[in-house]
């Protein structure tokens, strides 16, 4: 049987928009409630239990559509070394919330675009044009606002977060090699699976009991986070990138709003600039990206990994 042509699959925008946002505030409740657990656990339990409840929506959602085949792989270990880039990045993003609020950390968080593009100069050798190398050097220029590196108040959250960025950056260009050969669902098993096993390495150099309120609040953490990396791969299964993955950007607008409503804080001027540059860097290299891909002939769409 020919297997049909993701080209000729119909989009859904609205519905893959309507996805795209669910994940966004779903990933905004995640952060808030990470940033509060850190507080009172060692980060690597609050990483390991987010990461083991996230398996389970994504294996009842995933496993009876495609069955235990979605396990079969022959890059196991290119599967290995993007879960242990991505498990260091969540721990970096982890204690980013720990030491600097909110909004902060989410801001320089979505610089990883940026470091996305300049890797793929390096390790991808795609050309990039004026345009894009203009837009890295503003973005760049927009983190610099947001970390406030020359005036003696670079924080080591701000750091943790840029560690974030780079390694996210790292895992996305993993995923642009392996999406050539593995599915978004063999992606994300691999991924939250093997996750959960490194984080469950740190137990042993930290373990403090929770309650239960604060058990049941880590479950629904992890089992949020796992709807929300579920509805990201939907939206990009529903609508193409260029259609969806801007409205990812809401997400920093629900980390302003929860930080002030939950721990009071308020955005700086220097925060509301650089993330404003930040993201319009990301936006412009996106858009440019989408231009390239329409005089490219056409191909089937890419697969995506929300975090």
């Amino acid at each position: 049987m020919t297997p049909a042509l993701p080209s000729l699959r119909q989009d859904h925008i609205p519905r893959g928009i309507f996805y795209m946002v669910g994940s966004t505030l779903l990933f905004a409740g995640v952060n808030a409630l990470v940033k509060w657990e850190v507080a009172l656990y060692p980060v690597g339990e609050v990483a390991f239990f987010r990461s083991l409840f996230a398996l389970i929506p994504c294996y009842l959602l995933i496993l009876p559509r495609t069955g235990f085949g979605v396990l079969r792989t022959q890059r196991w270990p290119d599967h290995v070394k993007r879960a242990a880039s991505q498990t260091c990045s969540m721990m970096s993003i982890f204690l980013a919330f720990q030491l600097m609020p909110l909004a902060g950390a989410v801001a320089i968080s979505f610089s990883a675009p940026l470091f996305t593009t300049l890797l793929s100069i390096l390790v991808l050798k795609e050309r990039v044009g004026p345009h894009r190398w203009s837009a890295l050097v503003v973005g760049f220029l927009g983190v610099l606002f947001v970390t406030k590196p020359g005036a003696g108040t670079l924080q080591l959250g701000a750091l943790f977060a840029l560690a974030n960025a780079v390694l996210i950056s790292t895992v996305a260009i993993a995923i642009r090699r392996m999406s050539l050969t593995e599915s978004t669902e063999t992606l994300t098993i691999y991924q939250l699976s093997l996750i959960t096993l490194f984080t469950a390495l740190l137990l042993p150099f930290g373990f403090a009991t929770p309650t239960l309120q604060d058990a049941l609040l880590m479950a629904a953490a992890g089992v949020a986070n796992g709807v929300a990396q579920y509805w990201w791969t939907r939206s990009l299964h529903l609508a193409p990138p260029s259609a969806v993955v801007p409205f990812n950007y809401l997400s920093l607008v629900w980390a302003v709003i929860v930080g002030f409503l939950v721990w009071g804080d308020r955005p700086t001027h220097d925060l509301l600039i650089g993330a404003s540059v930040v993201v319009g860097s990301g936006l412009y290299i996106f858009w440019r990206e989408a231009l390239r891909r329409r005089e490219r002939p056409a191909q089937p769409r890419e697969n995506y990994s929300a975090r």
